[in-house]
């Protein structure tokens, strides 16, 4: 993905330096028993489930260097700044977008943290991976995510970190748009139709992400193999095949983001299309 050198955006928040001491921050890790307990502690917090304080125990060896984690890294302030471009590009998109719908929009801030920091939707921690808190407008990022992704997933790549970023800013497009409010409406009434009514408010961010990828490699800023790279992200990230790692069980009705299947096909749907008319994931 050809990023270097684009615009960087203004609306980036740093609190690297004053994020709050946290077991959710990274440590070293050393071993293979060690990285896949990290693994398990990684998927846990994609459910929501705290167990870095796994992390404390015995079986990590906090003296060890990061050796495993470091050939995986890019340094941190490149981090940041693939983060404030990836920003930049998702709002002169959505600007345009939402012109063509007779609106205006209003791009979210987007914090950088290390470990953990305060949010309106309580307290953001690493683990948690990127998220968008509806209360304030907000994407928090801890930058050591990038690195945690391609320790996941077996590669990442720029285009797949940038997708992340673009379904987080795909939720910021749905609180504008009204859908979270929505949906809160569905919920009335019903009952246990919590998870699938998430299902459909995660795929639809996808799809917005593939719309966002649409984009970008209309203006020639995709490479060779950057899109396979999103696609395998968005199958990789299913709840199907997290919790076939983390229980070594599916719980269909435990669901809360899609398969890997729906994930791939939704993204690829905006992908394909580039027509927010085509991510209309409550009628599918």
């Amino acid at each position: 993905m050809r990023w270097r050198g684009q615009r960087e955006s203004d609306n980036i928040e740093d609190r690297r330096s004053q994020s709050i001491g946290d077991s959710g921050a990274r440590i070293p890790i050393g071993g293979k028993g060690k990285v896949a307990l990290l693994l398990v502690v990684l998927v846990a917090g994609y459910y929501g489930v705290d167990l870095t304080g796994l992390l404390n125990s015995d079986l990590i060896d906090t003296n060890s260097t990061e050796q495993s984690l470091n050939q995986y890294s890019i340094t941190d302030e490149d981090a940041a700044k693939f983060t404030s471009i990836i920003l930049a590009s998702t709002e002169d998109y959505w600007h345009q977008e939402f012109q063509h719908l007779g609106k205006t929009y209003t791009p979210p801030k987007l914090v950088l943290y290390n470990g953990a920091t305060q949010t309106s939707c309580g307290m953001g921690k690493a683990f948690m991976g990127p998220f968008y808190c509806s209360i304030d407008k907000t994407v928090y990022l801890d930058t050591s995510f990038y690195q945690e992704l391609k320790l996941r997933l077996g590669g990442g790549g720029d285009f797949a970190q940038g997708y992340v970023i673009a379904h987080e800013i795909g939720h910021h497009v749905q609180n504008l748009l009204g859908t979270f409010d929505q949906v809160e409406r569905l919920k009335q009434g019903q009952a246990n139709i919590d998870n699938k009514l998430s299902v459909k408010l995660e795929l639809q961010a996808d799809c917005y992400a593939g719309m966002w990828g649409n984009a970008m490699q209309k203006e020639n800023i995709l490479e060779v193999g950057d899109i396979e790279q999103a696609l395998n992200t968005a199958k990789a990230i299913g709840d199907d095949r997290l919790q076939q790692q983390s229980e070594g069980r599916i719980v269909p009705d435990s669901f809360t983001h899609g398969t890997s299947e729906q994930r791939y096909t939704w993204f690829k749907r905006g992908f394909d299309s580039g027509a927010i008319n085509q991510c209309n994931t409550f009628t599918k």
